[in-house]
């Protein structure tokens, strides 16, 4: 799994209560992996229809998504 636009594997999410926090993350053997300054008790969960933005490009879209080239 990666972005469909550069291939990164760094993401972020945002927190559902409150869009200025945001949570960044790995994808790491297919599974999410927070970065560790984050407290995971404190993460959102993240499922297929969560949206989930690259952080080193502009893609933007569902966490399903990541993998899929960019266009399908």
């Amino acid at each position: 799994m990666a972005c469909p636009m550069c291939g990164s594997n760094r993401f972020y999410v945002k927190d559902p209560n409150d869009e200025y926090d945001t949570y960044s993350f790995d994808l790491e053997a297919g599974g999410v992996v927070f970065s560790e300054d984050v407290d995971e008790s404190e993460c959102p969960e993240v499922g297929e229809e969560t949206p989930t933005y690259c952080s080193r490009c502009a893609w933007k879209g569902r966490f399903k998504e990541l993998g899929k080239p960019c266009g399908d």
